[in-house]
């Protein structure tokens, strides 16, 4: 079989530690993935939050078409074009930051954290930065050290200085609020001084942790004791923002203005592309040369992202994605009918269900969350992993998921569950 051949190609030529996935890839149009051996899947994976607006728009395919023809590639610290200020233009007219914005674009959201701590610590002579549980900020010596999850640190370090971690809420399992702002103060007066810290740097729903949001009185409440000391807030917004949460940014339900936000994975289209928006004068801190990079907004890229940016502001995406993330967490919920689902939780379309062995005692179902993921993958289905324990499965379709896709997939995810040893009532 094709598919098995390119497997078994990849074993040989690839470095393992970026694994070995059974999918291959023919083809890929709006929900649906087409393997080398002509199988459907259904994608409620979408690159991991790369493809809300599905893969292979035609808008964004015939921008990059056309940019192609142009010029592939202009260092931007050297010569200017016009889709890089376009796209620039266009975050800085959407940014959910106090005042005018400006943006810088980077090749990822990785990228995107490391010179938001740039940028924060340039304005403000400060050294620390701030992060919490459960975080992912992304793979970088920095961002790694950010991210709170050992598989992504192991055998890597020694670590960046100035980093510390604070709690971060979660309900389910019992922290709450008031628990993650008392230990926020408690790590002031225990680990850091609090006017030493540049920039806290929060998930407003926490992906590779479980996506997890943030309750709703929790982040003004932590802006407001940042604002005390003269902190910065970040709001990564790489995964939670895009329309992914029914709402441009995940900040939005919050009622909070950021100072500097992180973008990526669906703002290029399925192309690199990654930037930090925030203040006008925070962005400009940095001296002239201070923040670059050789392929940081490539036109090809910021063609597809500019598009993607205009569709995005339609109202009626945004209704798109609200409708979508009604449906889907109606679905989820009516699986409550199954034992193992301990909780469905998310903003929007950007919805998780936690699988546990026993509703009492919450005991992570790591494994049962494993075969479940292999039985969808056999079924037609792609799903993926999240949460400290990988217990948690995450739901990332694209936001012109049909009804009819909607159906199919939650039909093939409750079968999955019950072949991986579920209990249906």
């Amino acid at each position: 079989m094709k598919s098995q051949n390119l497997i078994d190609a990849r074993e040989q030529h690839v470095a393992r530690g970026a694994t070995n996935p059974k999918l291959t890839v023919a083809s890929a149009d709006g929900a649906v993935i087409t393997d080398l051996d002509g199988k459907r899947y259904l994608d409620f994976v979408g690159g991991i939050g790369c493809q809300n607006l599905g893969h292979n728009p035609k808008a964004v395919v015939a921008a990059i078409h056309e940019q192609v023809d142009k010029f592939l590639h202009q260092m931007n610290m050297v010569a200017t074009y016009d889709s890089y200020v376009d796209v620039c233009r266009k975050l800085n007219e959407v940014s959910p930051c106090a005042g005018q914005s400006k943006s810088f674009l980077t090749n990822s959201g990785a990228e995107a954290v490391e010179n938001a701590v740039k940028i924060a610590r340039s304005a403000t002579g400060r050294p620390a930065v701030l992060v919490f549980d459960r975080a992912f900020h992304g793979r970088t010596l920095l961002t790694m050290t950010m991210t709170a999850k050992i598989v992504y640190k192991k055998t890597f370090g020694p670590f960046a200085p100035e980093v510390y971690r604070a709690p971060a809420p979660y309900p389910y399992r019992g922290i709450s609020s008031d628990d993650a702002i008392r230990g926020l103060e408690f790590l002031f007066k225990a680990e850091v001084d609090p006017e030493s810290i540049a920039c806290a740097v929060l998930e407003p729903v926490q992906g590779e942790g479980g996506f997890l949001p943030m309750p709703l009185d929790y982040i003004p409440r932590l802006k407001e004791l940042l604002d005390r000391y003269g902190i910065l807030f970040v709001a990564d917004e790489i995964q939670s923002g895009c329309g992914r949460t029914g709402s441009m940014w995940g900040i939005d339900h919050y009622g909070v203005q950021p100072d500097l936000i992180t973008v990526g994975k669906t703002l290029g289209g399925g192309l690199p592309l990654g930037a930090v928006t925030g203040r006008a004068e925070l962005m400009d801190a940095p001296h002239p040369g201070g923040l670059g990079g050789t392929f940081s907004g490539n036109p090809v890229s910021c063609a597809a992202g500019s598009v993607i940016l205009d569709e995005l502001r339609r109202p009626e995406t945004m209704e798109m994605a609200r409708q979508l993330g009604d449906r889907l967490r109606g679905g989820l919920e009516d699986l409550r009918r199954v034992d193992e689902v301990g909780d469905v939780r998310g903003l929007g379309p950007m919805l998780a269900v936690e699988l546990v062995s026993d509703r009492a005692s919450k005991a992570p179902a790591t494994e049962l969350a494993s075969r479940v993921l292999a039985e969808a993958f056999d079924r037609g289905l792609l799903l993926l992993g999240s949460g400290i324990y990988s217990n948690v499965v995450r739901f990332l379709p694209p936001l012109t998921l049909t009804d009819d896709e909607l159906g199919e997939g939650l039909e093939i995810f409750e079968q999955s569950m019950v072949a991986a040893g579920a209990t249906r009532k």
